[in-house]
């Protein structure tokens, strides 16, 4: 039985279930461990405050799974615990290169409680970078968990292909993003956020995943707003927790630097958008790279 079909059957079996009786404990768990984390955070508290970033968000990933959990009668998680961790192992891979990206841009930069030799950033920075990848596709599980805004094609289907002509115009559009900000990047920094999932996504597509393009071919606008909220969804989170920390990060955005939103220029929160459709796409294409078929996403 695939995962997704499981995943139907215990959803069936489970909602009808009083929704207080689904919320597992290591919801409880994550939620104080959550609060306790952020307590620490915010007020500074040494040494815990230095390394709090990945205790807050991993207890976050756990507690929004918990929430899925209640709301669906399945998880993440808990229907696919190894699909679970694995996101976290990706994710390490595509945040750092996002920091390739950012060189050339120079979008934002890290402010340090501490000195800190080049081992101990890279070693705690790979640690914090496996959060994002995770954070952002619970979320995904949880607003796709109402049903208004559940994508209209099943989990498990591939959807429509594109023609060869639309797909190489796409990944010639997003090779194109991936370059101009490396020669003119205070002009055109914003098209980092829009070159993977221009690149990867027509490649998922023509290889047989799923894909963001065939979803927009079938008009299910359902997920092409889910994934942008999603990804919206995680920017507030990061921003908040990020503007009373130690470390954190800080940006110089050209043109749009006014109106700040915590550490974010307004406008800046707009880059969230396309980037959970990055994520997706990359996660895709790298299950396709290691011929792993179910990527156990209920959406």
């Amino acid at each position: 039985m695939t995962v997704h079909a499981t995943s139907l059957q215990q959803e069936r079996t489970e909602q009808s279930l009083p929704r207080w009786k689904r919320f597992p404990t290591y919801g409880y768990i994550a939620g104080a461990v959550n609060l306790t984390v952020w307590f620490f955070a915010w007020s500074r508290i040494d040494p815990w405050y230095r390394y709090s970033f990945f205790a807050l968000w991993f207890s976050f990933i756990l507690f929004v799974d918990a929430l899925v959990k209640a709301r669906r009668g399945t998880s993440l998680l808990t229907r696919a615990p190894a699909k679970f961790a694995q996101l976290f192992v990706f994710s390490t891979l595509f945040w750092w290169l996002f920091e390739a990206f950012n060189i050339p841009v120079q979008n934002w930069h890290y402010v340090m409680d501490q000195p800190y030799t080049a081992l101990q950033f890279n070693l705690i920075a790979t640690l914090n970078f496996t959060t994002v990848l995770p954070a952002v596709m619970e979320i995904a599980e949880f607003w796709t968990s109402f049903p208004r805004l559940r994508p209209r094609m099943p989990a498990s289907f591939i959807g429509e292909r594109a023609s060869e002509k639309t797909i190489t115009r796409l990944i010639a559009l997003g090779v194109a993003c991936v370059i101009l900000p490396c020669v003119f990047p205070r002009q055109t920094f914003i098209l980092i956020w829009l070159s993977l999932a221009l690149v990867l996504d027509p490649i998922n597509n023509l290889i047989g995943r799923k894909s963001a393009l065939a979803h927009l071919k079938a008009r299910d606008w359902r997920f092409l707003l889910v994934l942008p909220l999603s990804g919206l969804t995680c920017g507030f989170f990061w921003e908040m927790w990020n503007s009373q920390s130690l470390p954190k990060w800080q940006y110089t955005i050209p043109y749009v630097g006014f109106g700040k939103v915590f550490e974010m220029p307004i406008l800046g929160y707009t880059g969230y958008l396309p980037f959970a459709l990055e994520l997706f796409a990359m996660y895709q294409f790298l299950l396709a790279f290691f011929g792993q078929r179910d990527d156990a996403l209920a959406f």
